[in-house]
């Protein structure tokens, strides 16, 4: 079932500051009002009381109405349970008083803290949790979502820590507010899911490389910028609808589990070593191959086929040795 959209409302608030000049204007004049009534008692005074007396709740139920909105951050309100506008730009405003600003994060705020305090109450303690410090107002800056490392199995199996941090923001607070019960756990959430199936779908690293050393598959170790591209491009598609914008993912932890840690270094290690020893024997082959070639051209020494092929196994051997050869001078014929 599809649901119903919020259509953005924006208001156009009355001053803050001349609205709360009035007001104390009105408040002075109340309770002139009342001098005025309580020294005319005897004549028309309890009516010059009762006015001020209603004329004083009036005016201090309207203070209820001056709302402040820092930069970069907006106010949604509702009125009696409906929407009733947005206010997206900085300043001092005043609104209807019975308007009241909603914020999700505020109210989960104000629940957890009243279940803190309630089991904090039930052992005798005194209450942790007192004054929220999530405001009413909806953010419109550049935020960083860190949800930690999370183990998962990328595509051969193996179990890997990855973890990402997001750069997002608030594109359209009454979106954001009221088509998911939380926004940011929402996105929280999705994040979390982003990460996994998108690792999921790569390997860790790969072993069999091409000639050149580069291997043609994407991994989660060399591909990670590209892997984190695909991961903002998902995350985005997710949390279109809650009036995000996914600024930047990035990879900041990546490695194997505790379980194969060991053995999958003591498996690149080998690779590694294997690698090595290819290139050397190439190289050893090429060198002995040019020696013989040389010998042969200059006319140095004419080796028969025999010597040649122990020439050259002496050479191999110290050319592909992990040791420093010994040398053995030979005085006398080498037949």
């Amino acid at each position: 079932m599809e649901l119903k959209k919020v259509t953005e409302k924006i208001l156009k608030p009355a001053n803050g500051i001349a609205i709360l000049l009035l007001l104390i204007l009105a408040e002075l004049l109340s309770v002139l009002v009342l001098i005025v009534g309580i020294a005319n008692e005897e004549t028309f005074g309890g009516l010059l009381i009762l006015l001020s007396l209603l004329m004083m709740t009036l005016f201090s139920i309207m203070f209820a109405g001056l709302r402040t909105v820092r930069p970069n951050e907006a106010l949604v309100l509702t009125l009696f349970g409906k929407y009733h506008g947005t206010i997206n730009k900085a300043g001092f405003f005043y609104v209807n008083p019975f308007s009241v600003g909603f914020n999700p994060a505020y109210e989960e705020y104000k629940e957890e803290a009243a279940r803190r305090n309630r089991t904090a109450a039930a052992k005798g303690q005194e209450q942790t949790v007192a004054v929220s410090p999530v405001k009413k107002t909806i953010s419109l800056k550049v935020q960083t979502l860190d949800n930690g490392c999370q183990k998962v199995n990328d595509l051969l199996g193996n179990p890997i820590i990855i973890g990402a941090v997001v750069i997002w923001r608030v594109a359209d607070p009454t979106v954001a507010v009221f088509s998911v019960e939380n926004y940011k756990t929402y996105l929280s959430i999705q994040t979390d899911s982003t990460i996994r199936n998108t690792a999921r779908l790569y390997p860790y690293d790969v072993f069999d490389e091409n000639e050149d050393g580069a291997s043609g598959e994407k991994t989660l170790r060399s591909s990670a910028l590209e892997i984190a591209e695909t991961m903002q491009i998902d995350l985005q598609e997710k949390v279109k609808d809650a009036g995000l914008i996914i600024e930047d993912v990035r990879i900041t932890q990546l490695s194997y589990a505790e379980e194969i840690a060991a053995a999958m270094l003591q498996r690149q290690q080998a690779v590694a070593i294997i690698a090595a020893r290819q290139k050397i024997v190439d190289g050893a082959v090429g060198m002995v191959k040019m020696a013989v070639d040389k010998l042969n051209e200059d006319e140095v020494v004419l080796l028969d086929e025999e010597r040649k092929a122990a020439m050259v196994s002496n050479l191999l051997v110290v050319l592909c040795g992990n040791k420093d050869a010994q040398p053995i001078v030979n005085s006398g014929s080498i037949y």
